[in-house]
């Protein structure tokens, strides 16, 4: 590998146009076909075969008009004042123009709903009086009819003892036979009541569980009218949403304010915004003072750049065929920019090096690509199959984000080995500050190779300070992480001037909590039941399901086509992503109430929050198996790399540890709440679902990076002749400048994500600038030299069975040095140069 990328840094120094050529077109290209084949992103993350989803599919197949997706729109007079009549009328309007929108199915009327609400319960409430009043006169008939039985008896008596009963019998039986038609009539009125009180009691019994659901607040201040699509949420259009957003914003009802819900308002994630180009800013900073000038800077950013245009719009032009996630091209980006810079400096600083120790232009280039990029391709395909491992896990947006991640790499890769060549090629020796320069005019040469009394072990004692204190560190920053919940972003967690979350705060304020994630529940009944008797049914287990533990309210939906399942709308008293919610679903998917005729029913959950909670759960079921993955991947790379048992190892559990800490300052900050402010954290929640095992994917490959980058070079001196203790040292000094600058340059384009405005990109930016900056300066800086030192000649110990069969893999290309050595007489090729000044 290394001879051949040898040949082509050679070629591509000599054919520089073409190559920057072909990358334009290229580019071109890829333009075309995003314009030509592009569709829509969606904002919505939906698994296929989850409890939520096979109950959408029954509500959608079995209930009329109950299977399309759901948003809402929230209006609020800006004084807190009651709605005045005629703004009601202008809402009413405003909601029938939204029902006008392609793919509306309908948009409900707050106003006719909440007086529906209300005329129900006095309704209930005007039967129950009306039957107090009933069950009172005929106590008091009863009464009546009891007292006047009572009487006659004692006329009898009287009558009896008098003699003259005989006479008087046919009055007793006259006043006998009115109070036997009194009882017979109070008995028809009393049967009569009781028909009607199971019907009573099933509507008071209904209208006290759905006495928790408004569609106007108490106050009269606020309204929330459903939109109902003829569609799956995530099946409607980014078209569709932006027509009722530009509706709702151009209402213009004087001193009403409009929302739209997330459901509605979500938008897709802008790819580079001020934070990311300050990131980009940071990294130019950080390569002008690595290599020492503008042209030295530029050419990394320029490749990098250029790289993630064919990359993204490449990866994009297939969205009109994929479902793509709107984070997924970010995460492209974001991953492009990073690796490209860090792969051309890799080169670029290799080439200078050289340079510097007297290699012609053109033999520098060829050997910088044959050892560097050598390195650089060994280390991007790392990353590569990291990513690409997402699609073990069977979970579809996942797999396509690590397959996009991986072009994006792939894209790094190619750019690097190649463009990076020519460009160098046209820099000629522009690319050495003036000074060095000079001291080459003069004969001067470097000889940063050599090993030197820089060189000179640390202390035993050091070593184990610094691995007992970096490891201590290392888990008490991962410490939160046991505390970790997974979720996804609700309209808390959006912009606090978006539509999104201002729509999610009048519905916390105003309707409670829960009013923002409503479930729906579908009970599956033994047998289908008929028409008369799905009130019943309905009140008996709605019953028991406001019994449930953290239920605000239940509402009856309506039977299926067969009558063999009710559904329900479950309001909870928790935010969509608390806890208590997550409880609650796992509550009531164990609930088995009974039916009014005794039997057991069966319960399924639908909605948001239970979408949100089955793909968390999904991941965290997925995320060991993927982590056991990655880990055993890391140890037979880095045994066939390194020739070695116990460097695997060490690299291994340090990466470990990173990740870990990296879970632990992820939860502290955006679940916990910890110094949540500086990060713009408005709205802690549970942690993204999927950023764990994103963050363990991408990590993983970097770490793999820096630990070729530094301990190559120990392993190099070491192999040379160095003593163990000195090679770590050397390896250390040699690699550290580059990798550091790698580092922060990685940082600070990943930190530029975190102020971005969207909440699910926030937090995978810090994650990925926290888990490289742990990794990077923490572990390989300074755990991994203190492990090697400790384990001395043993830390490169290789069974002998094992080095037989296992393949030498020049990663540093250490080889192709050998038969291409710097300082021997070669061609002169700098007269075919740019000039050098």
């Amino acid at each position: 590998m290394a001879e051949l990328l040898y040949r082509i840094g050679r070629f591509a120094a000599r054919r520089h146009w073409a190559v920057v050529g072909a990358w334009l077109a290229v580019l071109g290209i890829t333009v075309v076909t995003y314009l030509s084949f592009a569709g829509a992103l969606s904002s919505n993350i939906t698994l296929p075969d989850t409890p939520t989803t096979r109950v959408s599919q029954q509500l959608e197949r079995d209930f009329e008009g109950a299977g399309g997706g759901n948003g809402s729109i929230v209006a609020e007079t800006t004084d807190g004042t009651a709605l005045t009549t005629a703004q009601q009328r202008e809402l009413a309007a405003l909601f029938d123009r939204v029902a006008e929108v392609e793919s509306v199915a309908d948009v409900s009327d707050p106003f006719a709903t909440q007086e529906q609400l209300d005329a129900s319960a006095k309704q209930v409430a005007d039967g129950r009086q009306q039957l107090d009043d009933g069950l009172a006169k005929l106590k008091a008939g009863q009464a009546q009819l009891d007292a006047g039985r009572t009487a006659l008896a004692e006329q009898r008596q009287l009558a009896r003892e008098a003699g003259t009963l005989a006479a008087v019998r046919p009055q007793l039986r006259a006043a006998e036979q009115q109070l036997d038609d009194g009882q017979a009539e109070i008995d028809r009125q009393r049967a009569k009541v009781d028909e009607q009180v199971p019907q009573l009691e099933q509507g008071a019994t209904l209208t006290e569980l759905s006495s928790g659901f408004r569609t106007v607040s108490e106050d009269g201040s606020a309204a929330v009218a459903n939109v109902t699509f003829d569609v799956s949420t995530n099946e409607v259009t980014a078209e569709v949403k932006t027509e009722i957003e530009d509706i709702v914003a151009g209402a213009g009802i004087e001193g009403v304010a409009v929302h739209p819900s997330q459901d509605i308002a979500q938008t897709v994630p802008s790819i580079l915004g001020p934070g990311e180009i300050a990131g980009v800013v940071v990294a130019a900073i950080v390569l002008f003072v690595m290599l020492g000038t503008v042209l030295g800077a530029a050419l990394p950013l320029v490749t990098a750049l250029l790289g993630v245009g064919v990359a993204s719009l490449a990866s994009l032009s297939f969205s009109g065929m994929v479902e793509f996630v709107s984070v997924t091209p970010v995460l492209g980006v974001m991953l492009g920019l990073a690796v490209g810079i860090d792969y051309s400096l890799f080169i670029i600083n290799r080439h200078r090096r050289q340079l510097m120790q007297g290699a012609t232009l053109h033999e520098s280039i060829g050997l910088a690509n044959g050892t560097s990029g050598n390195a650089v391709v060994f280390a991007g395909v790392t990353v590569i199959v990291a990513l690409l491992a997402l699609n073990v896990t069977g979970v579809g947006f996942l797999g396509l984000m690590g397959t996009v991640g991986g072009v994006a790499v792939l894209v790094a890769i190619l750019m690097a080995i190649t463009l990076t060549p020519a460009i160098l090629s046209l820099a000629g020796m522009r690319i050495l500050r003036r000074r060095e320069r000079e001291r080459l005019e003069t004969g001067e040469r470097a000889h940063d190779d050599e090993i030197t009394d820089r060189d000179r072990p640390m202390s035993s004692t050091r070593a184990w300070t610094v691995l007992g204190l970096g490891v201590a560190a290392l888990l008490v920053v991962a410490a939160p992480a046991t505390q970790m919940r997974l979720g996804l972003p609700d309209g808390s967690t959006q912009p606090p001037d978006s539509a999104g979350y201002l729509a999610h705060e009048v519905q916390a304020k105003k309707f409670g909590e829960g009013s923002n994630g409503p479930l729906l529940v579908v009970a599956d009944l033994p047998s289908a039941i008929g028409k008369d008797d799905v009130v019943a049914e309905q009140a008996a287990l709605g019953e028991q399901i406001g019994n449930v533990w953290n239920v605000e309210a239940v509402v009856p939906i309506g039977a299926s086509k067969d009558r063999s399942a009710l559904a329900f709308q479950v309001i909870p008293k928790g935010a969509p992503s608390s806890a208590a919610t997550a409880e609650l679903v796992q509550n009531l998917r164990t609930l088995t109430p009974e039916t009014a005729s005794g039997a057991d029913a069966t319960l399924g959950v639908a909605g948001n929050a239970s979408a949100g909670i089955d793909i968390s759960d999904k991941l965290s079921d997925v995320l060991p198996t993927y982590l056991a993955l990655v880990v055993g991947l890391s140890l037979l790379i880095l045994v066939l790399v390194f020739r070695s048992i116990l460097v695997p190892l060490t690299a291994t559990l340090g990466f470990v540890l990173s990740l870990l800490a990296a879970f632990g300052g992820i939860t502290a900050i955006f679940q916990i709440g910890f110094l949540s402010d500086l990060f713009g954290v408005h709205a802690p929640g549970p942690v993204l679902s999927f950023l764990p095992i994103i963050a363990t994917g991408i990590l993983f490959g970097l770490a793999m990076d820096y630990q070729l980058f530094l301990v190559s070079g120990m392993r190099e001196a070491y192999a040379h002749g160095a003593p163990a203790r000195v090679a770590v040292q050397h390896g250390l000094h040699a690699g550290r400048s580059v990798v550091t600058a790698a580092a922060i340059i990685m940082i600070s384009v990943f930190a530029g994500f975190i102020f971005s405005h969207d909440a699910t990109i926030k937090p995978i930016g810090f994650g990925l600038a926290f888990g490289v900056l742990l990794d990077a300066f923490v572990v390989r800086m300074l755990l991994i030299p203190a492990a090697m030192h400790l384990l001395g000649e043993k830390a490169w110990w290789l069974p002998r069975w094992l080095d037989r069969i296992l393949p030498d893999v020049d990663v540093e290309g250490a080889k192709l040095e050998r038969s291409h050595p710097v300082h021997e007489e070669q061609v002169d090729e700098r007269a075919s140069a740019p000039a050098a000044r």
